[in-house]
């Protein structure tokens, strides 16, 4: 798993972040998103990366063949097509002309919210033209194919490029660059892989958690070989198949100068976890620190890794309580993993291990720190503060100020002081074993599980209360009692993602939204 170095990273000027556990005060990092073709983070200039899996696509019919990467061997008959974007906000792309760049010989034709403006020899220009709902839905088609030269290696590009040493800005234009060297998306896809907007976005943040970006969640990969790969058609696909690789996200928080937080598969095998190691030690920029975490949410029942964690338990004879068996295996596998790490990091001076917690369980809190004394080999204590309403009193309100009337219910057992309650309630607890509390996600957690789509009851009185300024109070308010409990790090969720029936959970709705018009991002930036 190689990836060409980036030449502009060695002239990006190093913005000397305070390491994490040394600040005074918190500090905000921020959880990636999933490799999906509906991210309205649109993290890479080719948006293909993210592209649905031909196989997984209503468009594809027919036998085909594919070959090891995901890419058509033979149509046989068939057709292999991609949704490349879905129900993202028109406002969310850059305006110009993008390209379509392909090797092999065939036929691609476009369908939905996509026009063609010129065809040529492997290459279509394109325009994305917004629906009625002034969102795109676009998608792709391989209806021709040679086998003997199939089509392969598409990438759909961004308008633009930028000038060679600044990936923060993107140009229309080598006249931009002033002489110096311009790099054209279309050109250079392969090297220059982020979108400046999503760069501009990032930066904000002194650390990345890249949880979703890795695509652990329900993911049985055990070894080394079944990483991502670079080579893959794309990066997308559905939950657990899904993952950018790990070099892309190296890469994304040395261009940002970020601390990088690693979520390592639950099944991960030995080899698997000390070449993951050995990785990140050789190539995340030296003064990075790199936060380990095994799996996410090991204690949630709705994952496999809860039930895989629970099984390994009980065959090691750890527990007779399936939920003790998961922690006691959870603790000692988080352990062995860290160990992994120090012995390529050569210590734990750029390491911080992390122990995830369960935020709705603090009575559990010492039994993931004492059995095997993993604590002495844990920095942290990581935890998810977010504050809601029981979805009973979610089906009575009437307003957006009725939603805030529960987030500010003292009563209510999910709102802003009870999810407070249960920080101060974990920082004593971990107090006698000297690690520090963070959060690993947290924010506003308001959903209705019965809905099937956004505009179904209540979920616009909840999207309103999250463009409500009120939101900004609230997580100013979750923020600061955050640090009066000790906390170190908090890590919002998440980067930009349209509102929809299933949460509203960005920081902004679409990754160009004005920050002025997104309040939790206004309140984070403000603390």
């Amino acid at each position: 798993m190689q990836l060409k170095q980036w030449a502009i990273l060695s002239s990006l000027v190093v913005m000397g972040f305070t390491t994490p556990l040394q600040a005074a005060s918190p500090f905000i990092g921020i959880n990636t998103n999933e490799s999906t073709h509906f991210d309205a983070s649109l993290p890479f200039v080719d948006l293909f990366k993210t592209s649905e899996p031909f196989k997984d696509s209503s468009y594809t019919k027919g036998n085909i063949q594919l070959d090891n990467l995901g890419w058509v061997r033979n149509l046989n008959g068939g057709q292999a097509g991609t949704y490349f974007i879905r129900w993202i906000p028109y406002d969310a792309f850059p305006k110009g002309l993008y390209t379509v760049r392909y090797q092999g010989k065939g036929v691609l034709n476009y369908q939905e919210d996509v026009k063609v403006v010129k065809r040529g020899a492997n290459q279509d220009i394109l325009e994305l033209v917004p629906n009625a709902a002034n969102e795109i839905n676009a998608a792709l088609v391989i209806t021709q194919s040679d086998p003997r030269d199939p089509i392969r290696n598409i990438q759909i590009t961004m308008p633009g490029g930028i000038c060679h040493g600044n990936p923060f800005k993107a140009v229309p234009n080598a006249t931009a660059c002033g002489g110096g060297s311009y790099l054209s998306f279309a050109d250079h896809a392969d090297t220059v892989l982020f979108n400046p907007d999503y760069l501009n976005f990032m930066r904000q943040f002194k650390l990345l958690r890249f949880m979703n970006m890795s695509g652990i969640t329900r993911n049985d990969i055990q070894t080394w070989q079944q990483m991502p790969n670079v080579q893959n058609a794309t990066w997308g696909g559905k939950e657990g198949r899904r993952g950018v690789p790990l070099e892309v996200m190296v890469q994304l928080a040395n261009t940002l100068n970020a601390n990088a937080w690693f979520n390592i598969p639950h099944r991960a095998n030995d080899q698997l976890v000390q070449q993951y190691a050995a990785y990140v030690a050789a190539n995340l920029r030296p003064n990075l620190k790199a936060y380990v975490e095994y799996t996410n949410e090991a204690w949630n029942e709705a994952f496999s890794q809860a039930k895989y964690v629970r099984q390994m338990g009980a065959q090691q004879g750890l527990a007779k309580d399936p939920i003790m068996a998961g922690i006691n295996y959870y603790g000692r596998r988080s352990k062995q993993i860290f160990q992994m790490f120090e012995q390529a990091f050569h210590g734990t001076q750029r390491l911080v291990r992390v122990i995830g917690g369960w935020s709705g369980r603090p009575d559990l809190t010492p039994f993931f720190l004492k059995p095997d004394d993993v604590y002495k080999n844990t920095d942290v204590f990581a935890i998810a503060p977010y504050f809601y309403a029981n979805q009973d009193s979610l089906m009575q309100i009437k307003t957006v100020d009725d939603v805030f009337a529960l987030l500010n219910d003292p009563k209510q057992p999910y709102g802003i002081a009870a999810t407070l309650r249960q920080v101060q309630k974990h920082a004593e607890l971990i107090a006698p074993y000297k690690v520090h509390l963070v959060a690993y996600e947290g924010g506003q957690h308001l959903v209705h599980y019965g809905t099937k789509s956004r505009m179904q009851y209540p979920n616009p009185l909840l999207s309103g209360a999250n463009k409500d300024p009120r939101m900004a109070q609230a997580y100013t308010q979750l923020l600061q009692g955050f640090k009066q409990a000790g906390g170190q790090l908090f890590v919002a969720f998440s980067s930009p993602r349209p509102h929809a029936f299933f949460g509203f959970w960005g920081m902004k709705e679409h990754i160009r939204q004005p920050d002025n018009q997104a309040p939790k991002l206004q309140a984070i930036q403000r603390f």
